[in-house]
């Protein structure tokens, strides 16, 4: 069953060492990577969330407890990152931001949808695009106000009033194609309307490529990040981001909500995925923690081949004895 997981997960994976060696060998430059990269996050991808969210049955209401499951694994993880770079390695306030953020911050569009359809199909894609509708959202406020809270803390000034941190961050989400799009989304639903057969045609021929370019575009994009200094930081945040957190998330979404099989799979698979390129965005915009950020990106997709490999079997294992 192993072997056959494995063979279902590894083209995802290579599609992503495909991407990595056209971007290494230089048989795309990094301005293709660049363009195909911004294809993906403005037009493919949102593409897809807009088509999929249309015709997913949604008859059970807002998924409350799959939010809270996942949730719960990301302040798991983002705590014990913070933990670990701020006590464990006395670094500043930022620096243990980052490490929260680089543990707790899941690559869910790039390869947690990718992985779930490969998997389980449509059925397996409509709980992380749930996951996905408020995934960015909550994520980016936080981390922006865990950035600023941070860097006044490094400065010895006092915390900026939540109101400003949570209406900047809130300002940037509007300029975001796939908060724009899920919004969108969810108004077009309120309509009841289908789409006519030509539009929803021409949306199927680019919803298709998506998650192959998402991948593509990820390897060629790794090529930026490679392992740097402060190794041992980002194998620690590393373990957090692939073990602990799906772990907790699959323990809450078994045990503490009660989820369906499938859902609870979804949600830990997605808590599974390699660490998110915003945290690197993050480190970048503020100074600190670039070679953490990097390791962690980097180290958590190499080894996701083999790590999401087991997750998967051990939930259809786990699942199948029940």
């Amino acid at each position: 069953m192993l072997a056959q997981t494995l063979s279902v997960v590894a083209p995802v994976f290579v599609l992503i060492g495909i991407g990595y060696a056209l971007a290494r060998l230089n048989i795309l430059n990094l301005a293709v990577s660049e363009a195909l990269g911004h294809f993906v996050y403005v037009v493919a991808i949102p593409v897809l969330i807009f088509r999929t969210l249309i015709n997913a049955d949604l008859s059970g209401g807002l998924p409350m407890s799959l939010w809270a499951s996942y949730f719960l694994g990301v302040a798991v993880a983002w705590t014990l990152g913070a933990l670990v770079i701020r006590k464990g390695f006395g670094r500043d306030a930022r620096a243990g931001a980052i490490g929260g953020i680089s543990a707790a911050f899941a690559n869910t569009v790039l390869v947690g949808m990718p992985l779930s359809f490969a998997v389980y199909g449509d059925e397996g894609l409509v709980p992380v695009l749930l996951i996905v509708s408020i995934h960015l959202a909550v994520m980016t406020v936080l981390m922006a106000i865990a950035m600023e809270r941070a860097a006044a803390i490094d400065r010895g000034d006092p915390t900026p009033p939540l109101k400003q941190m949570v209406t900047g961050a809130v300002k940037s989400l509007f300029k975001n194609p796939i908060i724009v799009t899920i919004v969108i989304a969810f108004a077009w639903r309120q309509t009841g309307l289908d789409l006519p057969g030509i539009a929803a045609d021409v949306l199927s021929r680019i919803a298709s490529t998506a998650l192959p370019l998402a991948l593509l575009s990820l390897g060629m994009s790794l090529v930026l990040y490679g392992v740097r200094g402060n190794i041992v930081p980002g194998f620690l945040l590393s373990v957090i981001k692939i073990l602990i957190m799906p772990a907790v998330v699959f323990t809450a979404s078994v045990y503490l909500f009660q989820l369906p099989p499938l859902w609870a799979t979804a949600a830990t698979i997605t808590a599974a995925c390699p660490t998110g390129i915003n945290a690197y965005i993050f480190a970048n915009r503020y100074g600190t923690g670039h070679a953490m950020s990097a390791n962690a990106i980097t180290m958590t997709t190499l080894v996701a081949i083999v790590s999401t490999s087991l997750w998967i079997w051990f939930l259809d294992v786990w699942f199948q004895a029940l």
